[in-house]
């Protein structure tokens, strides 16, 4: 981990952490991801947060997102955000397909404190998500887990939801068949070279893919699974058939977010949904204000388009980690 304090600040000035990937997944456990995404949401809930609608620069090959988010907690926390998502990079560069930074600032002072890589971040905070929606809508004997695109958000997925939910068989399908097999190894999980039929066997199906043709249906998912739709985050991706986004309950990350660039759009787009056909946005689940599944047979539906509150919430939480190892290494070094 790696403190840097620019030359020539004033006496007292905090001094802005720079934190790499291999920092934030040191400091950070599972336990850790899903707490920061639930005070995130509940602090949306009760008004201690905000977080404006995302900004979109298109280039060749791919799209960046600027978003921002502030949480008040025991300070108030300004971030944001700003990734680069090039679906081609894996294939033609071996580079990520998500790369960026987090600004994470004082939201008091302005002063910056601590700009830290987003790959880890996006990744953890997007899977916590599904995590913590699942608690409201998986049934809570799903053991039957499958996972729609084999990247590093899919491994993050899985990993999520065997955190919370009694999941003993796990399935994964991807159009390309070498990441089926990386993954099928590497996460102790099941090739599923039907779609079709794996989606039918399963308790909870996550589609975390960067497809711009729904592929999964209503035909597809039995009565009471739990679908997380994570990889429409911008206006041109797809994954669920407006058919089965109004046959479930749908629950948003943000609504307002989700009707222009989730899955959620295109479901209005077919005429199939309105907005006000949202059964309720995560943060009043999380608050207790609304319900989230009321029985077995229920087809429910968390649209994850990623939002700045899960950003300035988990960054937050990293930099109080890393600010109170490094205090730590302090004073032991005082002390010794």
């Amino acid at each position: 981990m790696t403190a840097a304090l620019a030359r020539g600040h004033p006496a007292g000035h905090p001094a802005t952490l720079i934190l790499a990937r291999r920092d934030i997944a040191a400091l950070m456990d599972p336990a850790a991801w899903l707490a920061a995404v639930e005070t995130g949401f509940r602090a949306a809930a009760e008004g201690r947060a905000q977080s404006p609608a995302p900004m979109a620069i298109e280039v060749a090959g791919g799209i960046f997102h600027a978003k921002g988010a502030s949480l008040a907690l025991d300070r108030v926390y300004v971030a944001l955000k700003l990734n680069g998502n090039f679906p081609g990079n894996p294939e033609a560069r071996g580079l990520p397909t998500i790369q960026g930074a987090i600004l994470l600032c004082d939201g008091e002072t302005g002063s910056p404190l601590a700009i830290l890589d987003s790959i880890e971040v996006t990744l953890r905070r997007t899977a916590a998500a599904t995590a913590l929606a699942a608690r409201f809508l998986a049934r809570a004997d799903a053991e039957t887990a499958l996972i729609c695109g084999c990247g590093e958000q899919g491994r993050a997925q899985l990993a999520a939801l065997r955190e919370v939910l009694p999941i003993r068989r796990a399935l994964v399908w991807d159009r390309d068949p070498a990441a089926v097999r990386a993954m099928s190894e590497e996460c102790r999980a099941e090739a599923a070279p039907d779609l079709a039929a794996a989606a039918r066997e399963s308790d909870v199906i996550v589609t975390c893919t960067t497809s711009r043709t729904p592929f999964l249906g209503l035909a597809h998912v039995r009565p009471g699974t739990f679908v997380a739709a994570a990889g429409a985050d911008s206006p041109e991706k797809s994954e669920i058939e407006p058919a089965l986004m109004a046959a479930a309950l749908v629950v948003a990350d943000v609504l307002d977010q989700c009707a222009v660039m989730g899955d959620l759009r295109h479901a209005i787009g077919a005429g199939v949904m309105e907005r006000d056909g949202v059964h309720a946005e995560l943060a009043a689940l999380v608050a207790g204000e609304r319900a989230g599944r009321t029985s077995d047979a229920q087809i429910t539906l968390f649209d994850s388009t990623g939002t700045a509150l899960q950003d300035v919430a988990a960054a937050a939480a990293i930099y109080e980690r890393a600010r109170g190892k490094a205090l730590l290494s302090v004073a032991l070094g005082a002390a010794a």
